[in-house]
């Protein structure tokens, strides 16, 4: 390859790059959140049979690219509602309640996170200070590029799942996740991590994942919803027949923060060739294929500056 024919290789990928960066701008810009997915309601999706294609190790063929349908991590019990005391473009919303999305609280009925009464003044706490986090504990993970941990990855962006013998593998936004089919037991208690431990089976159309030693240092979402390093999380992740939906179904019990165990239910949906790529669900670009090669889609390296977003200032707090 010429010197030439380099620069323009590299002039053509830079554009591609520069043309995302502004889609993705425009994404976090637009007011109310109308780029992010605002379907108003969540499908039931039930466990059974399944009866899509099989990988040949017999695992569902779920693989793919998938995001949320509701609305991103703005706020944990009224996904479209913002960010309360957000100052900004998350602001009040501008429709009733019974016009927006449920809770991702699905259990208890009334859509709220059964916290003790220390730990939901802490969470208010959290949420008082999000805006102007004037001391340590009040940062935001993400606004450090922290990976967004177990539940909040699957409101943050969109992400892809891949799946090998013996795994299952989810490329976040913000980090990676490996969810073991092997057997293989559970890491000691004594190691906590970001995405935690992850061991699961599939049960039909359901992958259901036992997870454990979570460090619990992310938030489930910006109005400051937590748990601590003694939670423990069933997942079930129920895909539908046609394998072009999940609903994310995460049983939480942790005595030490909860009054009692309570389920998270997040809905999703696939992206393919069909979508247009855009800042938020579906970042992806085409990748470089030899002619007559069907197109190649590949996520993005994420490219997270500290304080990019509406934290206050994360960047000259965390340089004090």
């Amino acid at each position: 390859m010429t010197a030439h024919s380099m620069k323009m290789k590299w002039l053509a990928q830079a554009a591609v790059v520069a043309a995302l960066a502004v889609t993705h701008a425009q994404a976090q810009q637009a007011p109310g959140g109308e780029r992010i997915q605002r379907e108003k309601t969540v499908t039931a999706i039930e466990s059974g049979q399944w009866t899509g294609k099989r990988l040949k190790d017999g695992q569902p063929d779920v693989q793919g690219h998938w995001s949320n349908t509701i609305a991103n991590h703005n706020n944990w019990t009224d996904p479209q509602g913002g960010v309360p005391g957000d100052p900004g473009r998350n602001g009040p919303p501008k429709t009733p309640r019974s016009e927006r999305a449920p809770s991702r609280v699905s259990d208890p009925v009334d859509g709220e996170v059964p916290f003790q009464p220390w730990a939901q003044a802490t969470q208010q706490e959290f949420l008082k200070y999000f805006h102007n986090p004037i001391k340590e504990q009040y940062v935001e993970p993400l606004a450090r590029c922290a990976p967004a941990g177990v539940p909040k990855s699957f409101t943050w962006h969109g992400y892809e799942i891949r799946q090998f013998p013996g795994y299952v593998l989810f490329l976040f936004n913000s980090g990676t996740r490996v969810i073991h089919l092997d057997g293989k037991p559970h890491l000691p208690e004594n190691i906590k991590l970001w995405n935690a431990d992850s061991r699961g089976h599939w049960e039909g159309n359901t992958l259901v994942v036992d997870v454990t030693n979570n460090n619990a240092k992310a938030r489930l979402a910006r109005t400051g919803e937590f748990f601590s390093e003694n939670v423990h999380i069933e997942e079930r992740y129920i895909f539908n027949a046609d394998g072009t939906r999940y609903n994310y179904v995460a049983t939480i019990t942790d005595p030490t923060v909860f009054t009692r165990a309570w389920t998270a239910t997040i809905p999703a949906r696939r992206f393919t060739l069909q979508d247009e790529p855009d800042g938020w669900h579906y970042e992806v670009a085409l990748a470089n294929q030899p002619p007559g090669k069907p197109p190649l889609i590949e996520r993005y390296e994420r490219i997270c500056v500290e304080n990019n977003g509406p934290f206050g200032n994360i960047a000259v707090l965390g340089a004090k």
